[in-house]
């Protein structure tokens, strides 16, 4: 980074560079009152999955009743059932769907019931999650199928046509190609990536210096920087094999497990609450994350990391650690969002697991056929429900909700007698809380008058009980019912106008009242002894039975019965009917088993996409015949194949990988290699063929623990739980949602995760979906990306912490200058830059003078002051 124009001039450029970014925001949003081009240019891939897996359901189960073509006049004349009518609208003339724009469409008016006039559906209120789908999905373009009749590019059965496809063929023991170069050959894998290259007509550019490879491969495998003392032991390391001793080094480090373990916690959609919405927080749902972490760092192979994670409880174990493993990997089914409270159908949390299931670790849509047949790859209807029946037949941990607001059903960790103690506690636990639900309903009504009244008073009012309102406008008291269960919640604004306010009800009769205390201090008495007792969130086997397929998706329409099992298109095993549980040992060694032919292909391509910022096949989630074609099969088969036969260690993966020729390449073009560049980008300008490196930002977790390194304020120490409120003081509802932001200095992936609110940081720089699974994080360039890095509490203080530790560290500027950018940028300073900091130091030294700033702190001040400005440049902030 170079200052050698005035702070003035430095400050315009920045201006016109945020002027342009806004302007390129502006551009970025479709013209008012067109809808060309929207639907075209979002209806692949990921929209079309968005639709099938989060519109058409609702719709299914919701509207098409009413409006859907087949209905014969669908109600209003608006059908729903195809994008062109829900854009032509119905008998208003106004368009049901606005494509991008969510303010235009009267769908999202009448799903929100702003408008008494316009309320739909008729049996009650979408939940807030199904809401915001429509309105993302609206602001996407509305991607949807145009016709029913083209959306399958399969024949209903034709599965022998099906297994042709490249993904359910087997891997193939492929040979390696001869290139023309082999000099430039380090490896097998640069065979792959040169014969292409020369295939195309291509050239490769040189390598990247040292220096860049280092920080390159440090970002990769640690998320870190490399420290100063690293960068020069580097430099003077002229072996042959100087960069598998650092690959050796950052594999050991046990950053390495935090780096790669996030990496996984974006996939399987790690939170630290439980969504739906309240948000209730799972404070065991840690144990998880941090065994993650450990996986990673101990080299676990990734067969029996895929079989801990779906059935680990039931895995035959060593000793009561590995006992305690098992039990704690199941956390990944626990992870899936819940809906609703602890006694209601799980078929959409059951959806969740299948949909995160299939994508994790198979590359596949599975959950696209929970209503019908999948609409694109070779999954029928029925096969959805042979793995439902599988997961139907296991007990699933409760997080809390806002009707029963204690955990329940959360594992033991602990055994014998202590695990008989702990169950026998949590049963009575959750038979308390029956109780107490049917004793008083937990939400407040609006009182008339702020004074309790022995008696109601007279105004005329229905026998019929009204709902209870979650919020109201005054004081508030418990509304009681002596026999029969709770009144149910209601939606104040609505509810309020069809019932007549009768204030108080009698005070409960003593009985009951006495009760209800004894109920409480029971219930308090039992939380405080659940602290001693170690539980996971996890799952156990339930009772084992077959799942009915739900016609159209919906569980009270139910069809014929679904044999548990696998994908018909990769073998159609069945559970057996004599093996006496779930099922969940038979599909992890299934997805598990080496002769899966996506297993292997799936998690060799993320390793690939993570180190070279695209995978072989460029939609890491999607290996179905919506999904890119691989760039490189032969070079993807052979990874898949060393992968297995190396006992599927993920580190040794890395190795081979970052040992390429092709992981060497610059990202950038040396002078002499313009007219290489240019002429490669018109053959190639997606850089699909490799001919150089892929340059990226930082993700979000990196730029904030490379900030908090280089500032010397970062906590290295492994996280543990999270200090949520006390469990008997949750009280969360829709309207009082649980938040909260527990600021750390540890390292990122120890951050409080919640589903309903990222975290501040993570929002701004494209932080993984905690409600979905995330295979390629976003890359935005944002103003508020700029904005915040120079003027955010966190930005100030780590830039504060930074010039206090090179004060520390020497005592006249131009070291201080020079050691700032060796710990962030991994350089020394050029002559010019120490020379255009030192006078922008003098300015800003006056500057703060000016505004009363003591002297004592001038000098630190206006160093803290240039030490934002280099950490918000794109040298810090970008991996070359």
């Amino acid at each position: 980074m170079s200052f050698r124009q005035p702070l003035t001039k430095v400050i315009s450029k920045c201006l016109v560079i945020l002027a342009f970014a806004i302007a390129s925001l502006v551009v970025a949003t479709p013209p008012a009152g067109t809808t060309g081009g929207s639907i075209q240019a979002q209806s692949s891939g990921e929209g079309l999955e968005f639709f099938e897996k989060k519109i058409r359901p609702v719709l299914v189960e919701s509207c098409y009743s009413c409006h859907k073509v087949e209905t014969g006049k669908p109600a209003g004349g608006l059908a729903l059932d195809s994008i062109e009518a829900m854009i032509k609208g119905g008998e208003s003339g106004q368009p049901a769907v606005f494509p991008g724009e969510p303010g235009k469409s009267l769908i999202l008016t009448a799903i929100r019931q702003t408008d008494s006039k316009l309320q739909m559906p008729p049996g009650g209120m979408l939940n807030p999650e199904q809401i915001r789908d429509f309105e993302a999905w609206i602001r996407m373009g509305a991607p949807a199928p145009k016709s029913e009749a083209k959306t399958s590019s399969w024949q209903p059965y034709d599965l022998e046509k099906a297994k042709q496809f490249w993904s359910f063929q087997p891997v193939r023991d492929v040979i390696v190609p001869r290139v023309s170069d082999e000099s430039w050959v380090r490896t097998p894998i640069d065979r792959f990536i040169l014969a292409k290259i020369e295939e195309k007509g291509l050239k490769p550019l040189s390598d990247a210096d040292k220096r860049t490879l280092l920080r390159r491969a440090a970002f990769d495998l640690t998320g870190l920087p490399p420290a100063p003392d690293e960068v020069d032991a580097f430099l003077r390391d002229d072996s042959q094999n100087a960069f598998e001793k650092v690959i050796d080094r950052l594999l050991a480090s046990k950053a390495y497990g935090e780096k790669w373990g996030r990496h996984w916690l974006d996939l399987v959609r790690y939170a630290d609450t439980a969504g739906d919405n309240s948000d209730y927080p799972v404070p065991a749902a840690f144990r998880y994350r941090n065994y993650v972490i450990d996986s990673f760092n101990n080299d676990k192979p990734y067969d029996r990391f895929i079989r801990e994670q779906i059935a680990g409880d039931l895995m035959s174990h060593t000793g009561d650690e590995s006992r305690r493993e098992g039990i704690i990997a199941t956390g990944y089914i626990a992870m899936s969002r819940r809906f609703g409270s602890r006694n209601e159908s799980m078929n959409l949390t059951i959806d969740d697991t299948i949909d995160n299931l299939g994508k994790t670790f198979l590359g596949l849509s599975i959950s696209c056929a929970r209503c019908h047949d999948h609409k694109f790859d070779p999954i029928p209807n029925r096969d959805y429900y042979s793995l439902y029946g599988i997961f139907n037949s296991i007990r699933y941990a409760f997080p809390g909700a806002e009707i029963y607001k204690h955990p329940a059903e959360m594992v033991a960790l602990e055994n014998g007698k202590r695990a008989e103690a702990f169950y026998k506690h949590q049963q009575e636990l959750n038979e308390l809380d029956d109780l107490h639900e049917k004793l008083t309903a937990e939400k407040g009504t609006a009182a008339r008058n702020k004074k309790m009244k022995e008696q109601p008073v007279k105004d005329p009012v229905k026998e019929t009980p009204a709902p209870v309102a979650e919020k109201t406008e005054k004081e508030a008291v418990k509304a009681v019912t002596i026999t029969g269960a709770a009144l149910k919640p209601a939606d104040y604004n609505r509810d309020a106008e069809n019932w007549r306010q009768g204030g108080l009800s009698k005070r409960m009769p003593e009985d009951v009242e006495a009760e209800m205390m004894r109920v409480k201090a029971r219930i308090a008495e039992l939380h405080n002894r659940n602290m001693k007792f170690e539980k996971a969130y996890a799952v156990v086997e339930g009772l084992p039975h077959n799942a009915r397929i739900h016609r159209k998706g919906d569980p009270k329409k139910l069809g014929d019965e679904a044999p548990r099992g696998f994908l018909t298109i990769l073998g159609g095993q069945q559970v057996p009917a004599n093996h006496g549980g779930s099922g969940r040992d038979l599909l992890a060694e299934w997805i598990a088993d080496p002769c899966n032919p996506l297993t292997a292909r799936v998690m060799v391509n993320r390793l690939w996409h993570y180190h070279f910022g695209k995978g072989l096949v460029q939609t890491p989630n999607d290996f179905g015949t919506r999904g890119k074609a691989p760039t490189h099969p032969e070079l993807l088969d052979y990874l898949a194949a060393r992968f297995v036969e190396g006992g599927w260690s993920i580190k040794s993966m890395h190795k081979q990988i970052m040992l390429s020729h092709a992981y060497r390449l610059s990202s950038k073009a040396t002078a002499l290699e313009q007219a290489k560049y240019a002429a490669n980008e018109k053959i190639d300008i997606g850089n699909d063929m490799l001919w150089r490196f892929n340059r990226r930002r930082l993700e979000a977790e990196e730029i904030r623990d490379a900030i908090m390194a280089v500032s010397g304020t970062l906590d290295r120490s492994m996280g543990a739980e999270h200090p949520f409120p006390e469990e008997r003081d949750w009280r969360y509802t829709q309207h009082v949602q649980f938040f909260d932001v527990y600021e750390s200095n540890r390292r990122s992936v120890y951050v409080m995760q919640q589903r309903l609110k990222k975290h501040p940081f993570f929002e701004v720089f494209d932080g993984a979906d905690q409600n979905a699974t995330t295979d390629i994080r976003g890359q935005s360039i944002t103003p508020v990306q700029a904005l915040f890095l120079m003027n955010s509490r966190f930005m100030h203080d780590q830039a504060d912490q930074f010039a206090v530790r090179a004060g520390l560290a020497y005592d006249t500027m131009p070291a201080r200058i020079n050691y700032a950018y060796r710990q962030a940028l991994g350089r020394s300073a050029s002559p010019a830059e120490v020379r255009d900091v030192q006078q922008y130091l003098q300015r800003m030294r006056q500057e703060l003078r000016e505004a009363g700033t003591p002297d004592d702190r001038l000098t630190r001040g206006s160093l803290a002051s240039f030490l934002r400005v280099l950490l918000s440049g794109n040298e810090f902030l970008y991996l070359d």
